[in-house]
């Protein structure tokens, strides 16, 4: 193996003397990583330098402060905020505190390691979901660290069995002893939620100036932020969402711009804790099996791809950045199979001339003949 690509940075490894030399370019472009490698190889050859020494990695409290933390806050504090506070800031405080994780060097974290810092946040009481999240946060630190070049390579990060999923598919019924429970700002944010797939915060940020009352058959509205570039998309009112937010709009005066949600928030909008106890209530009033606001999104997901709805649809309509989340949803049945070889009508023979066809019969009926 002469170089390698890690992330966008081209390392180079050879051996010498029988000895692993391993080395970051700190460069894009392959051609010069070429060279580097090369003069590398010259210069012992010629023995005008000797092994280098290898360069002594950051602690892991030193890549933190210095790189991960000033990189995750100027990407996610204003396009993302709860990506920046509940996810990252979060994360990285839990692995910036624990002292035997964060006086390691970068190279001397292993999965062992992450499974101590595992088993100590366990430990103060946490739920495995949490747990799984500060693992996720510390997995994407040490693989950035590769990305740009302070790491040869990223231990094996293992999340924690038995974590509680947001999978829960609420039923028809379900929807409807619990939307008839609810308080009418929590019904109506419920039904935004099952008719259109929004994710919670992304509904909680929409604001009456994304809003064409004239678009489709029931208007539009425009998601302006999300957790990725992809959330960013245009979505149809269905006729119940038409009504509830018509409805909101009159009330409040037609407002041409605005939070469609207000509250006395720090934000303006209303919050996840905003609704916690409504919520609740709800559910016990309702006397349905437990779940989460977020659970209406993939019920809405869930549906849909049991409609027939194919990934790549599903995909723009859910604002996913991968088509392979989406896939998840779409379980084609055996009759949707068979419709879609049917509609393919006749397999390798699509496309060809009737005229052609015949041409080609006749000489062989000739020769039978």
């Amino acid at each position: 193996m002469a170089i390698y690509k890690r992330g966008k940075i081209y390392w180079y490894k050879f051996m010498w003397n029988s000895e692993a030399i391993r080395e970051s370019t700190k460069q894009g472009n392959d051609k010069v990583a070429r060279q580097m490698e090369a003069a590398h190889r010259t210069s012992l050859a010629k023995g005008e330098v000797g092994i280098r020494d290898k360069k002594q990695s950051l602690t892991f409290a030193e890549f933190c402060d210095k790189r991960f933390e000033p990189w995750a806050k100027a990407t996610f504090e204003k396009s993302s905020p709860k990506t920046w506070l509940d996810f990252y800031r979060v994360g990285l405080r839990a692995a910036r505190n624990y002292k035997p994780l964060a006086n390691l060097r970068l190279d001397e974290i292993t999965g062992e390691r992450a499974a101590e810092f595992a088993a100590y946040r366990q430990a103060q009481g946490l739920q495995v979901s949490s747990v799984n999240s500060s693992l996720r946060v510390l997995r994407r630190i040490l693989r950035l660290a590769v990305e740009w070049g302070e790491l040869p390579s990223a231990p094996n990060i293992k999340r924690l069995p038995g974590e509680r999923h947001r999978e829960r598919v609420v039923s028809p019924e379900e929807e409807a002893r619990y939307l008839s429970a609810a308080t009418e700002q929590l019904a109506a944010v419920a039904t935004v939620l099952v008719d259109s797939g929004l994710r919670p915060e992304e509904c909680y940020r929409l604001r009456w100036e994304s809003i064409t009352w004239s678009n489709g058959r029931n208007g539009t509205f425009l998601v302006t932020h999300g957790k990725t570039a992809a959330a960013r998309r245009v979505l149809p009112m269905t006729p119940r969402v038409r009504a509830i937010l018509e409805t909101r709009w009159e009330s409040a005066g037609k407002p041409a711009e605005g939070w469609i949600w207000p509250a006395s928030t720090k934000s303006g909008h209303v919050e996840p804790c905003s609704l916690k106890k409504q919520h609740r209530n709800a559910l016990r009033l309702a006397k349905v099996r437990p779940f989460v606001l977020y659970s209406l999104r993939h019920t809405f997901l869930t549906r849909l791809g049991e409609s027939g709805c194919d990934a790549w649809t599903l995909a723009r309509i859910a604002g996913h950045s991968s088509i392979t989340i989406s896939a998840r949803y779409v379980h084609p049945s055996e009759n949707a199979v068979l419709g879609a070889m049917e509609r393919l009508g006749g397999g390798h023979k699509n496309g060809h001339s009737p005229e052609l066809t015949e041409l080609t019969k006749e000489p062989t009926t000739r020769l039978l003949a």
